[in-house]
Order: C-alpha cells, then sequence, then structure tokens
C-alpha cells in the first residue's frame, strides 16, 4: 500500500484520516498563499506603482501566466521529478521572488517575480496533486482532493487577511517579507511530514505529447479542464475587481477590506463535503448545483445593500471552490494513465482562465464598472454549466 503521509493510510482510522487531511490542507494554504494575498492589496499596489487598476490587476495575476507555464512542464519531467523532494524544493524556491517583491519599484518587476512565483507554486500543486492522486486509493483520493482544495480555500481566506495585517503592521514591502517566510514553514512541513515516495516509480507509455493527446481526446476530460479555465475566470474576476467595487460604490474603507474576505470562511465547511457529495451523486448533478448557487451570488452582488453583496460573495466564493473539487477529484479519478499530465493540463487550463480573466475583466470594469464584469462573469458560468453535461457518462460510472 502507499502512504499520503507516513502512516496515514493504515487501517485508516479516523485519527488517520484527520492527520492527513490536516498535513494535506496546511500544504495547500502554504503553497497558495502568495497568489491570493497580494490581491487583497491591490488598491495599495495602485497607489505606490502609479498605474491603473487594470495594469495593476494583471500585474498581480500574472502569476496565473507562469503557473500555467509550470503546470505543463511539470507535467512534461514528471516521470523524472521525486515528488516529495520537488514540492519542497518548489516552496522554498518560492521564497526568493517572494521575498524580492519587497525590494522592486517597477511594475515590470513586479510582474516578472509574479511569474516566477507562479512557476514554483504550481510547480508544487502539481506535484502535489499527482501525488495524491498516486498514492491514494479511489476512495482516499476525493477525501484528499477535497482536503488540498480546503487549503486553498483557506489560503484566500488567511492569505488576504494575512496580507493586509502585515501591510498594516510591517508596511507594504514588509508583506512579502512575511509571506517569504511562510513559504519556507510550507518547504519545512512538506519535508518533515509528506512521506517518502512508493518504491515503484511510475512509468509512462510514450511521450508527454501522446499523454497530452489522450487526455484532450476524452471528451470528459477536456469539458474537465475547460471547466477549470471558467472557474478561477470568474474567481480571479470576482475578488480581484470587487475591492474596487466595494471602495467607490459601497464606501467601505481600505483599511477594512481584509475583513471582507471573511467571506471565504463558509467555504472552509462546504468544501470538504465534496468528495461525499460526488459519491452519492454524481460530479454533473454537483457541479451544476455549486455553479447555479455561484450564479444566484452573482446577482446579489449587483445590489446597493452591502449586506446583500457580501452575501453574493460568500455565495460565489463557496460555489466555485465546491466546482473546483469537484472537477479536480473528476480529473483525478477519471484519467487513464499519466496522471501527472492531465493534473498538469488541468491547472494550465485553470491557471490561463485566471490570466484571461485578469486581463479581461480589468477593461471591463474600466469600460462599464461592476455591472459590465457581473455580466461577463455570469456568462463565464453559463458555460460552465453547459460543459458540465459531458461529465454525464463518468457520473454513471462511479456511482
Amino acid at each position: 500500500m502507499w502512504y499520503v503521509v507516513e502512516g496515514a493510510l493504515r487501517g485508516e482510522r479516523p485519527r488517520d484520516v484527520v492527520r492527513r487531511t490536516t498535513i494535506v490542507a496546511v500544504i495547500s494554504l502554504l503553497t497558495l498563499i502568495d497568489l491570493f494575498g497580494s490581491q487583497a492589496l491591490l488598491p495599495q499596489l495602485v497607489v505606490q506603482y502609479q498605474v491603473d487598476p487594470g495594469t495593476m490587476g494583471l500585474a498581480v495575476n500574472a502569476s496565473t501566466f507562469g503557473m500555467a507555464i509550470s503546470g505543463l512542464v511539470v507535467g512534461w519531467y514528471a516521470d523524472r521529478i521525486d515528488r516529495k523532494r520537488g514540492i519542497w524544493i518548489s516552496l522554498m524556491a518560492l521564497s526568493i521572488p517572494t521575498f524580492c517583491l519587497g525590494l522592486v519599484d517597477d511594475v515590470n518587476h513586479f510582474m516578472a517575480l509574479r511569474v516566477l512565483q507562479g512557476i514554483f507554486m504550481a510547480a508544487a500543486f502539481t506535484l502535489t496533486l499527482t501525488y495524491l492522486s498516486e498514492q491514494c486509493d479511489y476512495t482516499a483520493a476525493g477525501g484528499a482532493m477535497a482536503a488540498y482544495i480546503t487549503g486553498n480555500v483557506a489560503s484566500n481566506l488567511l492569505g488576504r487577511l494575512m496580507a493586509v495585517s502585515a501591510s498594516d503592521i510591517f508596511g507594504l514591502d514588509g508583506s512579502f517579507f512575511f509571506f517569504a517566510v511562510l513559504n519556507l514553514c510550507g518547504a519545512l512541513i512538506a519535508i518533515m511530514l509528506i512521506g517518502p515516495r512508493d518504491s515503484e516509480k511510475p512509468v509512462r507509455s510514450g511521450s508527454p505529447v501522446d499523454a497530452w493527446r489522450k487526455h484532450i481526446g476524452r471528451p470528459s476530460l477536456s469539458a474537465a479542464f475547460g471547466i477549470g479555465f471558467t472557474i478561477l475566470f470568474v474567481f480571479v474576476g470576482v475578488f480581484t475587481y470587487v475591492n474596487f467595487h466595494l471602495v467607490e460604490a459601497l464606501g467601505v474603507p481600505e483599511s477594512s477590506l481584509g475583513l471582507v474576505y471573511l467571506v471565504f470562511l463558509p467555504a472552509l465547511f462546504t468544501t470538504p463535503l465534496a468528495a461525499r457529495a460526488v459519491a452519492r451523486f454524481g460530479p454533473r448533478p454537483v457541479l451544476w448545483s455549486s455553479i447555479g448557487s455561484a450564479m444566484v451570488g452573482v446577482g446579489l452582488t449587483l445590489a446597493d445593500n452591502l449586506a446583500a453583496v457580501l452575501l453574493g460573495l460568500a455565495i460565489i466564493g463557496a460555489g466555485t471552490f465546491f466546482a473546483q473539487a469537484v472537477a479536480t477529484g473528476f480529473v483525478s479519478r477519471t484519467a487513464d494513465g499519466d496522471k501527472a499530465a492531465a493534473n498538469g493540463l488541468y491547472l494550465t487550463s485553470y491557471y490561463l482562465g485566471g490570466l484571461v480573466g485578469a486581463f479581461a475583466l480589468g477593461h471591463a470594469v474600466s469600460a462599464g464598472g461592476w455591472p459590465m464584469v457581473a455580466l461577463i462573469v455570469f456568462g463565464m458560468l453559463a458555460a460552465a454549466c453547459i460543459l458540465g453535461v459531458a461529465l454525464k457518462a463518468e457520473a454513471s460510472a462511479e456511482r
């Protein structure tokens, strides 16, 4: 038997499951915390770098470009990379551009460092997902993936809160130094608590291009990749540019923006339920329910009332994270061989969605304000529902 963490699957005792889930979630938190923390600092960064919101939004989210590239590269070389070593080395390397973000004063340099951050974040993310999908049996894989996405939720909530708090305490530059320390903590946890790689090295049959072609050629998997694109398009667009809507239209003080991200709190409790829901109802209805709820949330953000907008943001966060857990688990379970290539393709599509969302919605918020952003986001969620039709075949097979 392969182990997710040392001893974690021996008998699957409740405390083993809790231990595994906690470790997976914490590593996820410390891997992706940099991606979302900087988004909460966007208004301050616009002032410091003296650029328009669209330009700074693209610079902040340039990390998704590095992530898209990294997902493919890791998938290409996955059969040569030791999973555990790759995870902790990626997290240690991530601390370098994170630290340097506190030293630069040019938006182009800022953007380049965000791309580097993305490369190392996605390397750790892809290797962790691949490790889990290879080491877990079918039942444990869904829970492990849900735990990892729960850590992703926590990185959104805690990353934004920590970024704003660290900026208040240490200054804008000091907040990046603080996050570099967190990256090193993630590397240390990975070294100490991730179990050793299995003795049987996964064997790739054919080239990585053959694996990519095989995965993309399956309608269900290609639909899941497309769903990943729409999820991060929506998420990055909403939670990057809603800051300006909250400050300018609803009068929320910039110093209070960090508290707004408590809207992610419900997702911490709902996301772990994704694997159980898919096992009971199948991926297609669960995906539709989560995306449908996010669409309702988008409508609420158009209200003039702050409470309604915050409720809408909470629903969008819970819905998109739930959908991400469904899509990620679906890819892991459905990919037939070379799971690293499948995970890499999913994450590349996912992060390209974030990059395109940051660019397109940055222009949308400048041209038509929040209502135009909400209209585009609603359309992308509708597209995700359409793509979900292709998950039907696997849904009946898994139940």
